[in-house]
Formats: structure tokens, sequence, C-alpha cells
């Protein structure tokens, strides 16, 4: 469907009017149970006497209430399902009208030693990230954030396919999402990772067999008491006998049970999620090569997972009175389970984190994807190597208004240096954090907001938003220098795409032009490629030196003793500023 409004639109009618459907289904089902109940209570009472036709009552009263508290509970998953489904397209609706600043922000993500992820709006409120944002999944999300962090030009192309082909499965991708959100996990995956490479078995392999040998004697035993073929007593004796055994491994059975509780759910929600990604055909590099990780040559990793979980539950049943003395007196219950929850981690713990990887990447991936869908309007960039960089006509910002937004052409070749001018909120600061994105959306295989784009992969690295530290004894100046002193570090090793904005803030007017120059001129004397906005006009004249310096500038008017914007990029130099106009005009003087 080409209009997303539409789909999410038609998603939502059909979701409501199945959970409106499985409302009345769950009610009759509940009455079901209700009137069974109480029809086998009353069989058996008014048959009470008759003791064969009693419980022959009874047994199918159970049945059928089992059944229907069985089909209840499907029927209940269900509705939950189709409740997450109606609440992620009533979302994406809010979202489309600019209601997404309540959202997680990614905010942690953020850092001010990466080469751009403080500077251009990527993390915190109202950034690219929170509008991007659907994981369902902590691992996803972070997966994502490492993402738009990765500053990764290589195999591009690759990741603009996987991109454009899951942004074709939206029923797919939605389904994935609410499936994830429906778990609540307590144990991280790193955490899980960490205890299986380390775990330590404790159960002796003489507990393959053994439990199964004593538990058929018990069961010799049992059947011989009841029959008193031998006194009752000794069924007794056995029991404490049982016990008695799982005595020596009760407190690591206990260890080992208090860790497995914890991450069951975790194994139950990425089995489900696995199992999707194993049944789904794709035909891109990426995706079939993630599909590929999950592969293994007898069995799907989705079943290999759900085996652990039904162990783990199957363990979990010791906290149950009955399983901790008949169980383990019995039939070795505890040794049993733990032996079978060891022999899996010794088989499969070193495939676990490729699992969930897998898992991680989707849930990112379908974010990206999302996007793409989103904004079908939107063009995937033209991947070259040629002396062109950045080459598009009506480059926007992503996130603006489309109805409100301003777009401009920009053409900047390899080793090339622009310098912007322009009156206060002409819109430079703007400008830059559109081109940053586009930097990064590309490299990260995203659709980018232009009619048209041709890109010469490139590392970006920018200066744009540096801070004081009271915390490091550090002047805004001082941080000033550290950022620039990284820049150039940085860039000697590989080509970058540069972004400052008005640098040198902390000092002086005189020593400000000086340094802004003298840096400009480092830069492009090291075949630098980027841009610097600046209000400092004398920094313009450096493109009568030096041919790879070419000027720009967005421009103000004043019309009707009103302040007037175009927002669009020019080729030259500012000469309206406007400092002194709002000054008059606001009163402050």
């Amino acid at each position: 469907m080409n209009n997303p409004l539409q789909f999410y639109n038609a998603q939502i009618s059909l979701f409501q009017s199945k959970i409106a459907a499985l409302k009345k289904k769950l009610l009759v089902l509940s009455l079901s149970r209700v009137v069974i109940y109480l029809a086998g209570v009353m069989g058996v009472y008014i048959y009470f006497h008759n003791i064969p036709v009693a419980v022959s009552i009874a047994i199918v009263a159970i049945g059928l209430f089992l059944y229907f508290v069985s089909k209840h509970t499907d029927a209940k998953a269900q509705r939950n399902l189709f409740r997450a489904l109606l609440k992620i397209n009533n979302e994406e609706l809010e979202i489309a009208k600019g209601n997404f600043y309540k959202r997680f922000s990614g905010n942690q993500f953020q850092n001010s030693e990466h080469p751009y992820s403080l500077d251009i709006d990527l993390f915190g409120r109202g950034s690219f990230f929170q509008y991007l944002d659907r994981t369902a999944i902590n691992e996803g999300t972070h997966a994502l954030a490492e993402v738009l962090k990765s500053n990764d030009i290589t195999n591009i192309p690759n990741r603009q396919e996987a991109i454009k082909e899951l942004s074709k499965k939206p029923e797919w991708r939605q389904l994935f999402t609410a499936k994830a959100s429906l778990i609540e996990t307590e144990t991280p995956t790193n955490v899980i990772i960490d205890w299986l490479n380390n775990y330590q078995p404790f159960v002796p392999k003489i507990m393959r067999w053994l439990p199964y040998v004593f538990g058929t004697l018990s069961t010799v035993i049992i059947v011989c008491s009841v029959l008193q073929i031998i006194p009752l007593h000794y069924m007794a004796y056995w029991l404490i006998f049982g016990i008695f055994i799982i005595g020596f491994v009760f407190k690591k059975v206990n260890m080992l049970s208090m860790h497995t509780s914890k991450i069951k759910d975790t194994f139950r929600q990425y089995a489900l999620l696995l199992h999707q990604i194993e049944t789904e055909t794709f035909t891109s590099t990426l995706l079939k090569n993630k599909q590929l990780q999950i592969t293994s040559e007898n069995d799907k990793a989705s079943d290999i997972l759900k085996s652990f979980s039904k162990a783990l539950d199957a363990l979990d049943n010791r906290n149950n009175i009955f399983f901790i003395l008949f169980g383990n007196g019995f039939f070795l219950w505890d040794l049993i389970q733990s032996y079978k929850i060891e022999q899996w981690i010794t088989t499969y713990a070193h495939k676990v984190e490729d699992w969930f990887e897998v898992v991680a990447f989707f849930d990112a991936y379908n974010s990206l994807s999302n996007f793409s869908f989103n904004h079908a309007e939107f063009v995937y960039p033209k991947i070259t190597a040629n002396n062109t960089i950045i080459n598009t006509k009506e480059l926007g910002h992503p996130l603006l208004d489309k109805t409100k937004r301003i777009a401009s052409d920009l053409n900047i070749n390899k080793e090339q240096f622009f310098i912007v001018t322009g009156a206060n909120m002409a819109g430079k600061s703007t400008f830059l954090r559109t081109v940053s994105l586009h930097i990064v959306m590309a490299n990260v295989g995203l659709p980018v907001c232009a009619a048209s784009s041709e890109y010469t992969p490139i590392k970006l690295i920018t200066s744009m938003r540096t801070s004081d530290s009271l915390t490091d004894n550090s002047s805004y100046f001082f941080s000033e220098l550290t950022r620039l002193k990284f820049i150039v570090d940085t860039i000697k090793t590989e080509p970058y795409f540069i972004v400052l904005d008005e640098i040198l803030k902390g000092t002086n007017s005189t020593d400000k032009a000086q340094g802004s120059r003298k840096f400009v001129e480092k830069l492009v004397a090291g075949n630098a490629t980027g841009i610097i906005a600046t209000h400092d006009l004398s920094l313009c004249e450096i493109e009568k030196e030096l041919d790879d310096v070419k000027n720009y500038y967005f421009d103000a008017d004043i019309v009707n003793d009103e302040l007037y914007f175009d927002y669009k990029l020019k080729k030259g130099i500012c000469q309206n500023m406007n400092a002194s106009f709002l000054l008059k005009k606001m009163e402050i003087v």
C-alpha cells in the first residue's frame, strides 16, 4: 500500500473488529466453563450412590473443563496480540501528527567523544532517534543506536536492499514487534550470555541414566506396596532414600533454579521471534545471511530455544510441594531436569549470542524499514565512487513538517570546503544538521529527504555543540579546543566530512576570526571536505586565496517592518544581519 496512513487506519479497523469478536468468544468460553463445572458437580451429586457413573461424569466434566480453559487461554493470548497490534497502528498515526516527544529519547546514547552523536540532534528529545525508534526489546534499541552511531561506509547497497525489502513487509514487521512487546524480561541478554559461557556443571554423567533406573525401581516399589506384596513402610523408606540423594545437590540445584527462573521468559520470547524470522522468505543478501546465522544442521534455533524453555519450566515445577517431596523422593526430579539443562548449555551456549544478535538486528532494522515505509517520497541515495561527495536536489530536514519544509540543492565535491554565512535564525544550523543527517542516513542505508541524491560514502565528524564542564574543571574554550584537536587527530587516518558551527566562540572576536581562519586553512591544506557556518564575514576572504573554498549564505530581509527568511541556500556572502533590528523590534534597546 503506497499510503501508510491508509494502511494504519485499515489495520486499526481490522484489529478493532477482531478484538470485538474475541471479546464475545471469551465471554462464551467463560460461561461454558461455569456451566460444565456446575453440571459436573450436579451430575456427581445425583449419581453419588452409583460410583462408576459418578466417576465417569467427573472425568468427562474435568476433561471438558480443561479443554475450555485451554481454549480460553488461547483466545486471551490472541486478544492480547491484537491489542498490541492495535496499539502499534494507533501510535503510528500519532507520530505522523508529530506527537512523538514522549517516546523514549535515547538520550543515554549521546557521547561527547563520539564523532557526531551529540551535535546533530541524533538522540534526545525531539531527535531523529526518538522519531525513528520502534524497537520492542532493549537489545534491539541498543542495536539501533549503534547502527546510527557506527559511521560505517561499507556495504551500504546491501543495507539499502535489506531496508527496502523489510519496508514492503509491514504486517510481518508489526507482528514481530507485537510479539516482542508482550513478554516482560528481567535479565539483559549480555548477562545471560555471560552466565551461560561461565557456567560450571555439577551433575555427574551417571545421572544420564541413574534417575530413570531409580524411577523404575520406585514404580515397582509403589505398585508392590499398594498391592501389599511388600510392607507399606518400604515405600516410605525408599522415599526418604531418594530425598537423601537429592540432599547432596539441593543447594546447587537451588542456585541453578534461581538463575533459570529469571531467564526462562527471555528464551520463550526469543524462540517466538526466531521462529518468525526462520519461517519468512527473504531475498536480500543481508537478511538471508542473518537467517543463515540462526540455522542449525539438524534443528531450528527456535525449536532448540523452545526445548530449553520447556526444561526451565520443568525445573521450575520443583517449587510445587508435590515435586519437592514425591517428584524428588521417587524420581529424582531435580537431577533429571538439572542434567537436561546442563547438557543443553554444554551443547548450545556458544550459539546463543548469535541468536540473540539476530533478533536484535531484526528489531533494529524493523525501525529503519518502518521509516522507509512511512516516507515513500524520500529517495535512496545513488552510491557512487567519484569526485562528488554529495549532489542532492531539494535536500530537506526529515523531521520538519513537509508542508513547511524549505529544501535546498547541494553539490559539494571531494576536498571542497564551504563557508556558510547568514543572519541569526536564517537556517544555518538547521542546514548543517540536514547535511549531517543526510550523511548518517545514507551510511545507514536509509532513504533521505531529497528529490534526488548521489553520494560517495564518507564518514562524518562535527563540532557544533560544545559545552564547559564543572566536573572536569574545563572551560568552554578549552572544551572547544579539545574537540577541534579531536577532529584534527581523527582525520589524519582517513577522509571525513567535517561540519563546524561557529567555532572558537569562547574567545574575543579578533582572536576568533584569526583562529577560525587558520583552522579552516589547515583543514583545506589537509584536503579536508566539509562545511563551516559562521557570522564572521572575514572568513569568507579565504575563497579568494584557495580554489577549494566556496562561499554560501542564508539571507534575511526586512519586509514591511517584519523580518523575512526564505531559508534557501545561495552562493555568495550574506550582507544582511538582523541582531540590531531584533533588539529594536523587541524593544530591548
